[in-house]
């Protein structure tokens, strides 16, 4: 396996970013991973070695670069603790939406800069805050956007202005998402509007509502994981992948 730090060229800087691949040698067709709110960190590391040994190569970007380089806690992080959500609060603002649109398309062309990303199109998949971001790439670059994929991502049908679902008509992506039975950023009513959203946009998508999950289930450092939910997942994702960009 090859593993390397890179940099992508946003409007604002340079986002630090890690970069794997199944070999230094060879070409592979590329994904952007995006990571929930506590950033890169073992666990999304694991996740992109699992997604390299199927035959990809993976992009994992510091979101909070504005902030901090990777690494942006100084201690581990644990979902609900005072400090990090206090920590969480300083780093949050530097990945408003706003921002991390004009960050999609640098993290696109550093993947497709790498010698071993295999082009023209890659896909992306979110987690928590980064399945908003997955969609926003794919508006972001259409033709360069192959799949999306989003699980329990948040709020990504809301009242807001800037709400990822207004971003439909851009993306020529297929979609998939990924919900939880107990969501408070994806309730049932929030669902029931994306699938319309879809459907009258006449998007490429499918989506699944998994059973006993809660809102982050996929992430195994998280207190709700579920190992069973989570590989299907994992699968389900693996499908559109293949099905897209190979």
């Amino acid at each position: 396996m090859f593993e390397k730090k890179v940099e992508a060229r946003t409007p604002d800087g340079m986002a630090d970013c890690e970069y794997f691949a199944p070999g230094e040698d060879g070409q592979w067709p590329g994904v952007i991973m995006y990571t929930d709110v506590l950033g890169i960190r073992a666990v999304f590391r694991d996740m992109a070695r699992q997604l390299v040994s199927s035959g990809y190569s993976v992009l994992l970007p510091n979101l909070y670069y504005r902030v901090a380089s990777d690494p942006v806690f100084s201690f581990k992080p644990v979902f609900g603790e005072e400090k990090t959500v206090a920590r969480i609060a300083e780093l949050r603002p530097s990945a408003a939406s706003d921002l991390v649109a004009r960050d999609v398309g640098a993290y696109i062309e550093a993947l497709l800069a790498q010698p071993q990303t295999k082009g023209p199109k890659v896909g992306t998949v979110g987690y928590c805050m980064g399945g908003g971001i997955a969609m926003r790439t794919a508006a972001a670059s259409p033709d360069k956007v192959g799949a999306a994929a989003s699980f329990h991502g948040s709020k990504i049908y809301s009242e807001d202005a800037d709400s990822p679902h207004l971003l439909l008509p851009m993306i020529k992506a297929k979609l998939y998402f990924g919900f939880a039975v107990e969501d408070k950023t994806m309730p049932p009513d929030a669902i029931a509007n994306l699938k319309k959203a879809l459907t009258s946009n006449g998007s490429n998508w499918d989506d699944e509502v998994y059973e006993g999950a809660k809102h982050g289930w996929c992430v195994a450092d998280h207190n709700v994981y579920n190992k069973v939910q989570a590989e299907r997942a994992w699968d389900n994702m693996l499908k559109l992948f293949k099905s897209t960009i190979g």
